[in-house]
């Protein structure tokens, strides 16, 4: 009886699942994971209330205020005029509300961020997990496809494509399917080699042995063992999904005027940086803090599924 009992635990597969409550217990004990999730939940918030944040002063971010301006096109008063019905100040040469431009920039970064890396999960995850169980002759023509995406200039490239596409093209969905077709290749590399050390488990051995199909066991033993790893990754791949819009806005070829967009204000701001430095405070602020919270949230997330750091 024993020795049955021991080759059945061998046998069963490894779920490591702490469940659901575990886990958010994990994570309300760790300072740095509820301050950085409360981030994420203001700014996603601010993004989905962006019309009533923005009407309680009365204002949108598409509204000059010229009135608000001097003769050089600098905004007139304190912080880049900073007032009850401007919180963080107006933008140079237009008089845009700035804090209307953050809370709508705020709408455009994240769903460009989600929506890429959901994408590029997607896709990453397919990839990674049928070449790393199949292997042969399809995990080294995929291998080498990861290879040569690498080492494609894929900023180049996307500077060239967006400044072709044509101007009736809705920006914001074209740069999250742009970005997202392009960000895969990493997380097919992670997932390939977590598929690679599962095919040779005991458990996937044996369910081959007992005539299991092979997408039952990729779908039913393989996938949710990989499940943690690939939620860690999503959680740290959305703040380089941003940055990756923002980067292209500021250069001028992401989200095209008047639609708001951190990265534009930010290219922008530069311009102002000496003679109206909130301008760029502001903007870049946000920015900062929706990475770092991010990153931060993935940090923890990961100690959280990992049984090896979980008593620290």
């Amino acid at each position: 009886m024993t020795t049955t009992t021991a080759v059945r635990d061998d046998l069963a597969v490894p779920t490591r699942k702490t469940g659901f409550r575990t886990l958010l217990g994990k994570l309300a004990r760790d300072p740095w994971a509820v301050a950085s999730s409360t981030t994420i939940v203001v700014f996603v918030l601010a993004a989905v209330f962006a019309d009533q944040l923005t009407g309680i002063t009365g204002n949108d971010p598409y509204t000059y205020h010229q009135d608000l301006l001097d003769a050089k096109g600098q905004p007139t008063g304190w912080g880049g005029g900073i007032g009850a019905d401007h919180w963080f100040g107006v933008e140079p040469l237009t008089g845009r509300d700035l804090f209307a431009i953050v809370v709508y920039g705020a709408r455009t970064s994240l769903f460009i961020g989600i929506s890429a890396t959901v994408l590029s999960v997607l896709i990453g995850t397919i990839v990674g997990i049928t070449s790393g169980y199949f292997g042969g002759w399809y995990d080294r023509i995929v291998s080498r496809g990861v290879d040569v995406m690498f080492g494609f200039p894929t900023l180049v490239f996307l500077i060239a494509l967006m400044a072709i596409i044509p101007a009736d093209v809705p920006r914001p969905p074209f740069i999250a399917l742009v970005i997202g077709l392009f960000g895969w290749p990493g997380i097919s590399r992670i997932v390939r080699g977590q598929a690679l050390a599962l095919r040779e488990r005991n458990f996937v051995v044996a369910s081959k042995a007992m005539g299991a199909r092979s997408w039952r066991i990729v779908l039913g033993q393989v996938l949710p063992n990989v499940g943690a790893t690939i939620i860690v990754v999503t959680s740290i791949i959305i703040p380089g999904m941003i940055a990756a819009e923002a980067a292209l806005s500021f250069l001028g070829v992401g989200v095209t005027p008047p639609t708001p967009s951190w990265g534009r204000t930010i290219g922008d701001a530069v311009l102002w940086v000496r003679t109206s430095p909130m301008y760029l405070v502001f903007p870049g602020a946000a920015l900062f803090l929706i990475t770092l919270a991010f990153n931060l949230f993935g940090d923890s997330l990961r100690d959280a599924l990992d049984p090896r750091t979980a008593r620290r």
